[in-house]
């Protein structure tokens, strides 16, 4: 098991703890690693999403119209933001179940490694850096065949 050091160390110091052959399966301690890395983000988005709840539940009467209007605003930005969050908290569950069945890691395009580093980066990715920049460039190229 990784030690909370490990986890709030930077990136490239996490990378020089981990071996980066993007060729080989990871081993069940990196996936340990990982496992943890994704439960503590997790368990940190569902800390912050009930902590909003909470906030927004407080009543705060106010009979001035701008203020009501920028309290308003301020509970549509906080739902956008915990959207945002509740779609990663599923990419997260995704990827721990990948790990559970032994697919994490691996490019869901290619079949290849995604590799450490990006992994490290990006812990829930499903597509190597190689599979991700084609289907962004696909995407690009997609509205203009359209127009023609």
């Amino acid at each position: 098991m990784m030690n909370s050091q490990a986890l709030t160390a930077a990136p490239a110091q996490r990378a020089q703890s981990l071996p980066v052959r993007a060729l080989e399966a990871m081993s069940p301690q990196q996936l340990a690693f990982f496992r943890n890395l994704l439960e503590t983000k997790r368990a940190s988005l569902l800390r912050a999403a009930h902590e909003t709840m909470n906030h927004l539940q407080e009543f705060e009467p106010t009979s001035d119209v701008s203020d009501r209007a920028s309290l308003e605003e301020d509970h549509f930005l906080e739902f956008r933001v915990r959207d945002r969050e509740r779609k990663h908290l599923h990419a997260i569950d995704e990827a721990l179940a990948r790990i559970q069945d032994g697919s994490y890691g691996i490019c869901e395009q290619t079949g290849e490694m995604i590799g450490i580093a990006r992994l490290l980066v990006r812990p829930t990715a499903t597509l190597s850096i190689e599979a991700q920049e084609q289907q962004e460039l696909t995407r690009k190229m997609q509205p203009l065949k359209h127009r023609f």
